[in-house]
């Protein structure tokens, strides 16, 4: 690279090689004076005021690529399905979710990616639900230019791995739902919990199949969720009775109507009773009575996964323990908080 700075006065007349950022606290930050203009006399007074006294020309030599041109092969070789780019803005490169869904990272490759020399890649979280055209990454290399290998090994790494972010699509999954225990079925009390299971569903655009009502017997919960299984459900909620009491047979149920545990007890709080297990390919959630009390639960952590069609095994749900405690806030900022998060490495 053949860089010369020359003194803002010696400028005028020459062609600005890189982005010039203002900043005024708490009124504007943004690019004043783009790469490529040509320095007039009445920019001189601005740019000293913006402390500017001498400019970058450069001329780029063989096997060199500027900020801008790296930006744009780091964000179109990280984009993977569902994700779009544009930019560069003072030569960062952002990335934008193309649909609703969850965000998918490939974090050995991002830790890969961000090993290399003057590389910058930032990503949100692996698994966060996202709509279509949130910010999804930045990327950026840190000088003005940089070595072709440097880029070009990054878009190795890309294409090796297969993909590094992507965003998947939540499914249409004919959610099922079964609202067990006596008293609620009975009539002696009003079922909280339906409303609550709708208003989740919905959340990732999704509608209940069915809601049933079942009382605290083996046989009637069993029959029930192998009647949503032949009717098209793609997953079932099973709520309440999944704790240690003599009316609380849900856990025994979903065995009995044919579906393999994957894992009884959850270390996430609140949720501990949850239980996960596979009617065939068809998920079935064991929701503890928690689910209708707290407004966010470890049915909040998985069930965004299982609806974008995600196969949840034991070794998953382990790993909630990390960051599965939930600080019970007076005021829930979820999914902007630690909940779930350690999982999600």
């Amino acid at each position: 690279m053949n860089l010369q700075t020359l003194r803002v006065e010696e400028a005028v007349g020459t062609v600005l090689s890189h982005d010039i950022t203002k900043i005024v606290k708490g009124e504007f930050k943004g690019v004043s004076f783009k790469k490529g203009r040509v320095i007039k006399e009445e920019d001189v007074p601005e740019l000293l005021r913006m402390g500017k006294e001498n400019l970058y020309v450069l001329e780029l030599e063989p096997g060199e690529v500027h900020e801008d041109e790296a930006g744009i092969r780091l964000g179109a070789a990280v984009a993977g399905h569902g994700v779009t780019w544009c930019g560069p803005k003072e030569s960062r490169v952002d990335l934008f979710a193309g649909c609703n869904g969850l965000i998918k990272v490939n974090i050995p490759a991002l830790q890969a990616i961000n090993e290399l020399p003057d590389v910058v890649l930032s990503t949100l979280l692996n698994n966060t639900v996202v709509n279509k055209g949130d910010l999804l990454a930045g990327t950026k290399v840190i000088p003005l230019v940089v070595p072709e290998r440097t880029v070009s090994t990054a878009e190795s790494i890309c294409r090796e791995a297969g993909w590094v972010i992507k965003v998947i699509p939540f499914r249409n999954k004919q959610v099922g739902a079964i609202i067990t225990g006596s008293e609620v079925c009975k009539k002696r009390v009003r079922d909280g919990f339906g409303p609550v299971l709708r208003e989740k569903v919905k959340t990732y655009g999704q509608t209940l199949l069915r809601l049933e009502y079942a009382p605290d017997e083996c046989e009637s919960i069993a029959e029930k969720i192998n009647k949503m299984a032949t009717d098209g459900a793609g997953m079932i909620l099973v709520t309440g009775g999944m704790s240690v009491d003599p009316d609380d047979v849900t856990p025994k149920a979903i065995r009995l109507a044919g579906a393999v545990v994957e894992k009884y007890g959850a270390p996430a709080l609140p949720g501990a009773m949850f239980m996960l297990a596979y009617l065939n390919n068809i998920p079935v959630m064991g929701i503890p009575a928690c689910g209708m009390f707290f407004k966010t639960t470890v049915v909040d952590l998985l069930l965004p996964r299982l609806l974008a069609g995600e196969r949840i095994r034991r070794k998953d749900i382990v790993a909630l323990a990390h960051g599965g405690l939930c600080r019970a806030c007076p005021q829930c900022s979820f999914p902007y908080c630690s909940f779930g998060k350690g999982a999600n490495y």
